[in-house]
């Protein structure tokens, strides 16, 4: 065998897929918040392994959007679950508080989404140590 045969070829990560994953946690955050019934409770299970995937992907920009979708998902969930300890069972309050909710989140995401859109994205080369 030849050194050249061991050596590691570097991944890369397409401008496409980059994008892609930049745009996750933030479609994850228009589902759930148009369709907050069944669909936001899951995606609050799926999101953290979203972020978790993303947040440390190998482009840096990933990760700075995933962490801004993060926080804005996370605040107005944190919001809703302090607000509504005290609704008991008033569905005027419910939908008070998801139609304030929808209306901070829903154009604040759409607004990430066209900003991400219209980046310019590059390829990102994963150098592998071999060891």
């Amino acid at each position: 065998m030849h050194d050249s045969d061991n050596a590691t070829q570097p991944r890369v990560v397409s401008p496409a897929s980059a994008r892609r994953m930049a745009t996750l946690f933030n479609y994850g955050n228009l589902v759930a918040i148009l369709l907050p019934l069944p669909l936001g409770i899951f995606w609050l299970g799926a999101s953290m392994f979203v972020y978790a995937m993303n947040r440390h992907h190998p482009n840096p920009r990933v990760g700075e959007y995933t962490q801004a979708a993060a926080y804005r998902f996370y605040g107005i969930i944190g919001f809703v679950v302090v607000i509504a300890t005290f609704f008991g069972t008033s569905l005027s309050a419910w939908l008070i508080t998801w139609a304030i909710a929808a209306a901070v989140l829903v154009p604040w995401t759409i607004y990430d989404l066209l900003r991400i859109y219209r980046e310019t994205w590059t390829q990102t080369i994963i150098e592998e140590n071999g060891a």
